[in-house]
């Protein structure tokens, strides 16, 4: 199965299309690896982070045990569940939201310089299954 993947993905990359203009090296824009970019989508991180975990849950899981939700139920949050027996959770969620912010800038940094590499190695990919199907005899051709 994952072979004809692979073949039905090289056969889109061979194509006519493909095969009539090389391709433009991508870009990432630079204001994605900008830090001004990566410190609001770490805010961002924060206030998503700080609305799931104010979600409230007890009823849903007063509902998968089979039973009624009690006041109790009703006010219980993910923050409830998730922070359950550790006493530094709070402080713990805050700093995999700050590391996050600092991964995220590096990958996207890695991205960027990886780019041209790759998509050179694409076009290379495409032109080299280009040439090995140019002599495929056509399935339409009549077999005697």
């Amino acid at each position: 199965m994952r072979f004809l993947l692979t073949l039905a993905s090289a056969a889109l990359l061979a194509s006519p299309a493909a095969a009539q203009a090389p391709a433009e090296p991508i870009q990432i824009p630079p204001e994605l690896t900008a830090p001004a970019t990566m410190a609001r989508v770490g805010d961002m991180v924060g206030a998503l982070s700080h609305s799931i975990m104010n979600m409230p849950i007890g009823e849903v899981e007063a509902a998968v045990q089979g039973r009624a939700a009690t006041p109790a139920d009703r006010n219980r949050t993910v923050r409830d569940v998730a922070g359950r027996g550790d006493p530094n959770f709070e402080a713990n969620l805050q700093r995999q939201i700050a590391t996050s912010q600092a991964t995220m800038q590096a990958s996207m940094r890695a991205m960027a310089a990886a780019m041209p590499a790759i998509s050179r190695a694409v076009s290379q990919a495409a032109g080299e299954i280009e040439r090995a199907t140019a002599n495929l005899p056509s399935p339409t051709y009549p077999n005697r």
